[in-house]
Formats: C-alpha cells, structure tokens, sequence
C-alpha cells in the first residue's frame, strides 16, 4: 500500500486549513480596522459640532418662508458631476500660488459678511452719504446677507451634501473645513446678496461688487472647502434673497423730496439747506413709524432750563483729552463714527468671542446693530424736523464750536440716536461688555456737548430713543429662534 496519496492529501488538507485560518483572521482584523479608520475620520470630521443646525429655523426680517427660495437637491455623492467636480478642486489645489493664498485669506478672515461691511462703509465714506443713508445702506446690507444665510442653512441641513475632503481624503484643503454641510456655498450666499444690494445703492460700481462676489466664491474653491455648484447656487440664492429685500427698500420713502417750509421762529434752526428733513418718514424695521418713539419737546430758549443748559455748553472746559474724544466722534478723517465705530466694534467682538466663523449667528448680530441704528436715526431724525430746534452757537454767537455745526437741528442728538441703541444691543449680544459698550455710547453723546454743539436736552432726548429702539430690536432676538 503506497501512503503518497494520503500524504498528498494531508497536505493539501493542511494547507486549505491555513488559508481558511488566514482568511479568518483577516476577517477578524479588517472589521476591526475599518472601524478604526472609521473613528479617526469621524474625530476629525467637520460633523462632530455642526454649525447651527437648527438656523434655518430662526426668523427672518423679509423672507417671509424660506422654502420658498429653497434650491434643488445637490447631484448625489457618487454621481459623475460630483466626482467632477472633486477633480477640478484637486486641479485648484496645484494652483494655490501666493496670490490665491491671499485670496482665501481675505475672504476668510471673518464671518462672510465681514469684508462686505467693510466695502460698505468704504462706500458711503467715500461719497459722504448723510448719517440717516449710510444707516440705510448697512440695514439694508446686512439683513439681506442675514436673511440669505437663513435660507442657506435650511438647505445645508436639509440636504446634508457633505464637504469635498469628506468624500475625498485626499484632498487638501487650504484651510479648516467648516462644520456645516456644503451646500449651498455660505460665503457666496452672502457675496450674492451683499453684491446685489450694493449694486442697488451704487450703481456706478455694480460691476466691482459683481466681480468681488466671484472672486469670494472662487476663494472657497481655491481653499477646497465646496464644490463649484455650491458655489453658483450660493451666489444665486444670495441674489434672490437680496431682490426681495430691494423691493422693500424701493418703498421705503428715501426717495421723498422735502416740499415743506423752513419755520424761523427765536428758537428755531438757522439754515437753508437741511439735512434729510423727510429721513423721520422712512419705514422702519422694528418701530411701526418714526415717530412712534418721539420725546417731549426741547425746552423753550426763554426758560430758566434753557440758560442752564446753554451755559454748561458755553462754560465747558475743554483740555486735551476732551477735545481728542470730540473729535474722534466727529470722525477725523473718516466721517460718521457713530455708525462705523460699532460695527468696527462688533467685527472684533465676534472674532474674540470665536463667532466669525459662525455664519447664521454673525449674520444675526450685523443685522441686529444695523437695523438698531437705522430705526434709531429714522427716529431722531423724525423729532428733529418735528421741533427745528437752535443751535447753541446760532442762539449765542459767543460759543466757539470745535468744529461746524452739522447741517440738521440741534434736538435730539443724533450721535445718541444712533449710538445708545447700538450700544445696548451690543450689551444684550455681549453681556461681559455691557459696560464698555455703554460707556462708550454714552460718551459719543457728551463729546457733542464738549464740541459746543449740543444741549444735555438733546443727549437726553437722544438716549431716550435709543434706548426705546433697542429695547424693541432685543424684544426680537429674544423671540427669532437663536437662543
């Protein structure tokens, strides 16, 4: 009996088994480690603290349901456009040479209505709108960008696309993946509507907000944070939402002429040409008229209060110090400070508080102070025109102001009108820096009485509306859903 065969079949046996133990250890091991590689992913996922879920939810200003402005569903993870589109971003990647970097780095440097505010301010600087337009234009800019983003992030979270370095790992993105989904763009939401908006006030440079608008949206690709159809939706759900918000502001009065006279009685204002006598008119945001919030009158200029107040202005004893604040709220060299100043502050707040990359929430802070001032100047605006109050150095020649009176009644402050709401809705939005905020609006109006240019009447009455103003602008966030 020969034993080759069996042995053969030993063999071969042995050597089956072998493979069947390997294949199941394999099958052990591989669960294993794909549930590791699994998990490292999942801990550098962008998904781990998503960005405001629930936003879309939060209340608009004039978008009245943002399914209306929904776009449709993005192309699927693993359709032929999506892998497309991953290609052209690892083709973007290669490109990335110092100007492209400053690119990303500019459009990336706060929330994605930052650098549009500052194009606005820019703007208005520039043409030397008056403090009422300039109001206007920031109101206008940012509650469509806030109102875009709204809309936006409904759609993100609706549709979940997830972000390019999410389906592809090896891409390599130029900076930190947000933790929101993709789609729509949020930097070119806010580019759209920001770029139409400015494009309605100013018209002679639509062409640069629409180029401007591009290259923000080319600055995500660039940094390999969306795909290019996030982008041109993005950019077109911004400029939907911005039509809306221009239909409202084509109604909203700022086109009235002033067909009134210009009264001349002892206590009345000096002039020839006022400032925006029909700003009181225009449609406010959270008061249902300018006048809904209009102080008492100012004090007649033959009362014993009148002389007080006259003399503290004439009497006041300017140092260094003094005239150096003055002048800061006057603005030198750039005029109106009662409006760029906080929003300059509010930019530096969100950054230190790490919300300048959280689009919703800085969107929802932009349009909160913005729409405080607006309605803040609509108001004042409204009581000055109502009285034509003097000013102090029409009334007595012998007070030297630091600077020329402003070409609008004495009462109330505008600066105040301006300023306080803005400061307490900074205070609501920043608890921790109430204080400063308020010691800072409340400064913006005594410095008007340190230049010789208004009564404590004025910067009483002026806090009093602006007070009044804020107090309805936070009545609203506390009830819009971002609490």
């Amino acid at each position: 009996m020969s034993y080759q065969p069996l042995k053969n079949s030993l063999l071969t046996i042995t050597i089956l088994l072998c493979a069947l133990t390997n294949v199941r250890a394999q099958e052990n091991v591989a669960p294993e480690s794909a549930q590791i590689a699994e998990q490292a992913r999942a801990a550098h996922s962008p998904r781990n603290k998503p960005i405001e879920p629930r936003a879309g939810d939060w209340k608009t200003w004039v978008i009245r349901d943002t399914g209306d402005f929904l776009p449709g569903r993005p192309a699927p993870d693993n359709s032929r456009s999506t892998r497309e589109e991953l290609q052209q971003l690892r083709g973007l990647a290669g490109q990335r040479d110092n100007a492209a970097r400053e690119m990303i780095a500019y459009w990336d440097a706060g929330s994605p209505g930052y650098r549009w505010n500052e194009l606005a301010i820019s703007a208005w600087q520039t043409r030397g709108l008056s403090g009422p337009r300039s109001a206007r234009v920031m109101a206008l800019l940012n509650v469509a960008i806030y109102d875009a983003l709204i809309v936006a992030w409904d759609a993100k979270y609706r549709y979940d696309r997830p972000r390019p370095a999410e389906l592809d790992s090896s891409l390599r993105t130029a900076i930190a993946t947000p933790a929101s989904p993709s789609y729509p763009s949020e930097q070119a939401v806010a580019a759209g509507a920001a770029a139409a908006i400015l494009s309605y006030i100013f018209p002679t440079d639509a062409e640069l907000y629409r180029a401007k608008a591009a290259e923000a949206g080319r600055s995500r690709l660039l940094a390999g944070v969306n795909f290019s159809s996030d982008v041109e939706v993005g950019l077109r759900l911004g400029q939907w939402v911005a039509a809306q918000v221009i239909a409202r502001a084509q109604a909203d009065g700022s086109d009235a002429v002033f067909t009134g006279t210009i009264p001349t009685g002892p206590c009345n204002w000096r002039g020839t040409t006022p400032n925006e006598p029909t700003a009181g008119t225009w449609r406010p945001w959270v008061l249902s008229a300018g006048n809904e919030v209009r102080p008492g009158p100012p004090p007649p200029c033959d009362s014993a209060q009148f002389a007080t107040e006259l003399a503290e202005v004439k009497n006041f004893p300017r140092t260094f110090n003094s005239n150096t604040r003055a002048f800061f709220w006057q603005g030198n060299p750039q005029p109106l400070p009662a409006l760029s100043y906080w929003l300059t502050q509010l930019g530096q707040k969100l950054a230190e508080y790490r919300l300048d990359h959280n689009p919703p929430r800085a969107a929802r802070a932009y349009a909160l102070v913005s729409v405080a001032a607006f309605d803040g100047g609509v108001a004042g605006w409204d009581a000055k025109y109502a009285y034509w109050y003097i000013r102090p150095s029409q009334f007595d020649t012998a007070i030297t102001t630091l600077f020329p009176n402003p070409g609008h009644p004495s009462y109330p402050s505008a600066h105040s009108s301006f300023s306080i709401p803005q400061a307490e809705v900074l205070a609501y939005l920043f608890p921790a820096e109430a204080a400063f905020f308020r010691a800072q609006g409340a400064e913006a109006g005594e410095a008007r009485i340190w230049a010789g240019i208004h009564y404590r009447s004025d910067i009483t009455a002026g806090a009093v509306i602006g007070k009044a103003v804020a107090d309805k602008v936070i009545a609203r966030a506390r009830t819009d859903g971002a609490q």
